[in-house]
């Protein structure tokens, strides 16, 4: 993957996207304690509880060195009020800051990458929107990104530009065939699970999208068969293409 990526963040930098994720969080789900049997669209099968509760053995994974998968935990036994889990979460996070220097590259990038997925998701299922600038974004979307690229390998798809507003990827090997366009937010949503088939068709491509729509399936990720939320409207950067 080449382009204009930025220079990998510090640890201590990671530690600060990740704890602004927590610390969003834990306002949204402190806000009315009725919000804890909510249904996530993003995430089937989870109330809001269940999307606290993965975070926090995500964190403890991470504290405890623990070398399984960090993304797929599942939830905590039911019951477990929000408020004991986020003051849980709390103390966790507290501890990452020694154990991020002896972690992998990738596990220091993936807990904010998966704070900032879910509390996008949490957000939408309060129905409360997004900041306009969050600082967990661009790591995780260049993490994405590089998910994205190594799909493209897998499937022997050809390259392709990734722009949005702000940056630039070559995501794959060699010349790219097409470009795929979009907001941010809206293409990191497309790379990680939360948009279908039919809404990746709908950002700004340079080139009919059916090509590359089996890259979009990767690690824990898999466009939802249903709309699980809204699509914000499509940066009109480049010619709309049909899609296939």
């Amino acid at each position: 993957m080449t382009g204009t990526t930025a220079e990998p963040l510090p640890d201590a930098v990671h530690h600060l996207t990740y704890r602004a994720c927590r610390e969003n969080i834990t306002r949204l789900v402190t806000s009315c304690p009725s919000v804890a049997e909510l249904p996530v669209p993003a995430c089937p099968g989870w109330s809001v509880r269940d999307l606290v509760g993965h975070l926090v053995l995500v964190c403890r994974l991470a504290v405890d060195e623990d070398p399984g998968e960090i993304s797929e935990p599942p939830p905590p036994p039911p019951g477990i009020p929000v408020d004991e889990l986020v003051t849980t979460w709390a103390e966790l996070e507290k501890e990452l800051a020694g154990v991020l220097p002896r972690a992998d590259w990738l596990r220091r990038r993936i807990l904010p990458l998966d704070a900032f997925s879910h509390e996008l998701d949490l957000r939408s299922a309060l129905g409360v929107p997004p900041p306009d600038c969050h600082p967990a974004l661009a790591d995780a979307l260049d993490l994405a990104v590089t998910g994205f690229t190594l799909a493209l390998h897998e499937h022997g798809l050809p390259a392709l530009h990734v722009r949005t507003p702000d940056r630039v990827w070559v995501a794959g090997k060699g010349e790219p065939a097409a470009t795929l366009g979009g907001g941010s937010r809206e293409v990191f949503r497309a790379l990680t699970g939360r948009r279908t088939a039919r809404q990746i068709g709908e950002l700004s491509w340079s080139a009919p999208p059916a090509t590359w729509l089996p890259a979009f399936t990767w690690g824990p990720f898999t466009p939802p068969p249903h709309p699980v939320e809204e699509a914000a409207p499509t940066v009109p950067a480049l010619e709309r293409h049909p899609r296939d």
